[in-house]
C-alpha cells in the first residue's frame, strides 16, 4: 500500500496546484430556467410525463403561449426525461407548432390560415390571401396559406384561431377580429341523452351481455362494408385478423380527413357523432380492445370539442370507463391519414410511416395488435348492427351495391355530401348536387381525392365505386369529388395537386421527397417533358414507402393521357 501522501497543498502538480475545480455547474447544452419549468408543470398538471402524450403536451404550451419557445422545450425535455433533439424534431415536423428559437421573434398573437387546395383555389384562395396579406398589420396578424381544411363545400375557406370562416371575404375576417370571434363555433348535434332516447347503446350493451363476435363479424362482411378511408378492405375481415393474435390489443381510429376534397366524416360528427361513437365500441368490443384511440384532426376543433363532451358524457353514464376512450389531437400532418403514421404519432412521435410487414393488425400501438378504422365505416358498423346487413346491400345500381358518402365540391350548384347509390355516374353526382353553377360547363372531374388524378368530362358513365376505376388509372378512395369547368385548366389543378404533395411529404423517403419537388419543377414549364415526367412517375409508383408517394403521380399521367392539349 503506498505511504499517504502529507505535502501541503501548494506543493502539488495538477489538479491538486489551486484547489479550484472548473467542472461544469451545469450539464452540457441549452439550459432552461425556473419559470420555464414551473409554467410547464403548471399546464401539464397531474397527468402522466408519458412519452406518448408529447404531441398533447406540445399543444397544451402552444395553446397557452402561442408558440413553442426554447425555454418551453428544454424545460418539457426535462419534465419527460426525454432528449432535446428529441422534442424539438417532432415539434417541428407537424405545422401546427411554432418553434421559437432564442435568437427569434416569436409569432403575432393572431395566426390565419388560408386553405389553398384545389376547391378553395378554384374560389379565388390565392387572392383571397394577398388581400389579407395586403389589408393587415403584419406585427399583428400572421396570414398563411394551408392544405385542405375538410371544408370544401363552402370554399374559399379560413381559420382565424380556431373559428372557421366559410365563403371567407376580407369584410368577414375584420368583423372577427373586430368582434374578437377567434373560438370553434359547435354546430347544433344529436347528444347523448337524444340518442339514447331512440334506442342508442342498446345494441352495445345487448352485445356486451350475450353477443357472439363472429356473427356481428357476419353482418358486417354480408353487408359489403369496406374501409371507407380509402382503402377499401372488407372492413369485417380487419376483426378476425387483430383478434388472431395474443392481447392486448388495441382500436385505433382514423380521424385525419386530410385528403383535399374529404369533408364526409366531419359532416356525420358535426351531426351524429354517437352513432360513429357506438359503432367504435361495438367494433372495439369485437377485439377486445384495451382502449380506444381516436385520432382526430386539429383542422377540427368543434369536432374535438363535440367528442371530448361526448366521451365525457359516456364516461358520467357508466357506458365507458374513465380513459377507455383516449382522443388524441392531430399537429397538422396530412401523412398521419396512412394507418402506420398515424400510430407513430399517437406514440408521440414525427408521423411516418413503416414498413411493412409486419402490419399493424400486428404490430400496431405500442407494438401490439391493432385494429384500424376510418370515422364513417363505424358510422356503419352502428347503423349495420342496429338495422341489419340490408342497410347497405339492398341497395344496387350499374351492378354495384351499397351507398356511398361523395363529398362534392368545385363548379357545382349545392357542394356538400351527398349519399347515393354507389353504382353512381359522375352525372348522378352532379345532379345531386343541383347540377353545374350557371354559367359553367362540365369539363373534368376529381373522383377521389388528388391521389386520384382527373378524368375528362367524356368518361362520365364509369360507376363511381370500390374497383370500378382501377382500369382507368384511378380510384374511388375517399370519394372526394370535385367538378372542373370549361373556365378551369387540367394542367392548373395538376399542379395544385403537386404542390400539396410536396408540401405534405414526410421526407423520409427520396422518391417523394425529391420526386414531388421535381414534379413542381417540370409542371411549371410553358411545356412538359413528357417523357421524363413519365420516369419520374415510375421511379414515385415503384420505390415510394407509402400511398402519398405511390399515389403522387396519377394527377400528372391522367393530365398527359386525358388533357395532353393543355401541357
Amino acid at each position: 500500500m503506498a505511504p499517504l501522501d502529507t505535502k501541503p497543498s501548494g506543493d502539488k502538480k495538477g489538479v491538486w496546484k489551486s484547489g479550484k475545480g472548473k467542472g461544469r455547474r451545469t450539464p452540457k447544452g441549452r439550459q432552461f430556467t425556473d419559470e420555464a419549468l414551473e409554467e410547464v408543470q403548471r399546464l401539464l398538471g397531474d397527468r402522466p410525463r408519458r412519452r406518448d402524450l408529447l404531441i398533447e403536451f406540445l399543444h397544451l404550451i402552444q395553446d397557452a403561449h402561442g408558440h413553442l419557445s426554447a425555454d418551453h422545450i428544454c424545460a418539457l425535455s426535462a419534465e419527460m426525461k426525454v432528449g432535446q433533439a428529441e422534442v424539438y424534431e417532432t415539434a417541428t415536423f407537424y405545422a401546427h407548432f411554432d418553434v421559437v428559437k432564442e435568437d427569434e421573434a416569436p409569432p403575432p398573437a393572431l395566426t390565419i390560415r388560408v386553405c389553398d387546395s384545389l376547391s378553395c383555389e378554384m374560389a379565388g384562395a390565392q387572392q383571397l390571401q394577398q388581400a389579407l396579406e395586403d389589408g393587415l398589420d403584419a406585427s399583428q396578424v400572421r396570414v398563411l396559406r394551408a392544405p385542405c381544411m375538410g371544408r370544401c363545400d363552402t370554399a374559399p375557406v379560413l381559420e382565424i384561431g380556431h373559428n372557421h370562416i366559410d365563403h371567407a371575404t376580407p369584410e368577414k375576417v375584420q368583423q372577427a377580429i373586430a368582434t374578437g370571434d377567434t373560438h370553434p363555433h359547435l354546430p347544433d348535434y344529436e347528444g347523448l341523452a337524444s340518442y339514447a332516447a331512440n334506442g342508442g347503446y342498446e345494441v352495445l350493451k345487448s352485445l356486451r351481455a350475450s353477443g357472439d363476435w363472429e356473427q356481428v363479424q357476419e353482418q358486417v362482411l354480408a353487408s359489403g362494408l369496406r374501409g371507407l378511408g380509402g382503402a377499401g378492405f372488407p372492413s369485417g375481415k380487419k376483426w378476425g385478423f387483430v383478434r388472431a393474435n395474443d392481447g392486448p390489443r388495441y382500436l385505433a381510429v382514423n380521424g385525419d380527413e386530410g385528403e383535399p376534397g374529404t369533408f364526409k366524416d366531419r359532416y356525420y360528427l358535426e351531426r351524429t357523432p354517437h352513432v360513429f361513437l357506438e359503432g367504435m365500441l361495438i367494433a372495439a368490443w369485437a377485439v377486445e380492445a384495451q382502449t380506444c384511440f381516436i385520432y382526430m384532426r386539429d383542422e377540427y376543433p368543434a369536432v374535438l370539442e363535440i367528442l371530448r363532451r361526448e366521451i365525457a358524457a359516456l364516461e358520467a353514464a357508466g357506458i365507458v370507463a374513465p380513459g377507455y376512450i383516449d382522443l388524441r389531437r392531430g399537429a397538422g400532418a396530412y401523412i398521419c391519414g396512412e394507418e402506420s403514421a398515424m400510430i407513430e404519432s399517437i406514440e408521440g412521435k414525427r408521423g411516418m410511416p413503416r414498413h411493412r410487414p409486419p402490419f399493424v393488425a400486428q404490430v400496431g400501438v405500442f407494438g401490439r395488435p391493432t385494429l384500424v378504422h376510418n370515422i364513417e365505416t363505424l358510422y356503419w358498423v352502428s347503423k349495420i348492427c342496429r338495422e341489419g346487413p340490408d342497410c347497405l346491400n339492398s341497395t344496387e345500381k350499374n351492378g354495384r351495391k351499397g351507398l356511398r358518402s361523395y363529398s362534392v365540391s368545385g363548379r357545382v350548384a349545392k357542394p356538400g355530401v351527398y349519399l347515393l347509390p354507389a353504382g353512381s355516374t359522375i352525372l348522378d353526382v352532379i345532379e345531386a348536387a343541383g347540377g353545374m353553377v350557371e354559367g359553367h360547363s362540365f369539363k373534368a372531374y376529381q373522383p377521389g381525392g388528388p391521389s386520384s388524378g382527373l378524368l375528362p368530362a367524356s368518361m362520365d358513365d364509369i360507376p363511381l365505386d370500390f374497383d370500378t376505376l382501377q382500369p382507368h388509372g384511378t380510384f374511388i378512395g375517399s370519394a372526394a369529388v370535385v367538378v372542373l369547368s370549361d373556365q378551369d385548366t387540367a394542367r392548373d389543378a395538376a399542379l395544385n395537386m403537386l404542390r400539396f404533395f410536396e408540401d405534405e411529404s414526410c421526407g423520409q423517403c427520396t422518391p417523394c421527397r425529391a420526386g414531388c419537388e421535381k414534379a413542381v419543377k417540370l409542371m411549371q414549364a410553358e411545356s412538359w417533358d413528357q417523357d421524363l415526367l413519365s420516369d419520374l412517375c415510375d421511379v414515385m409508383a415503384d420505390a415510394s414507402i407509402c400511398g402519398l408517394g405511390q399515389a403522387a403521380p396519377n394527377p400528372i399521367r391522367l393530365v398527359m393521357k386525358h388533357f395532353a392539349d393543355e401541357i
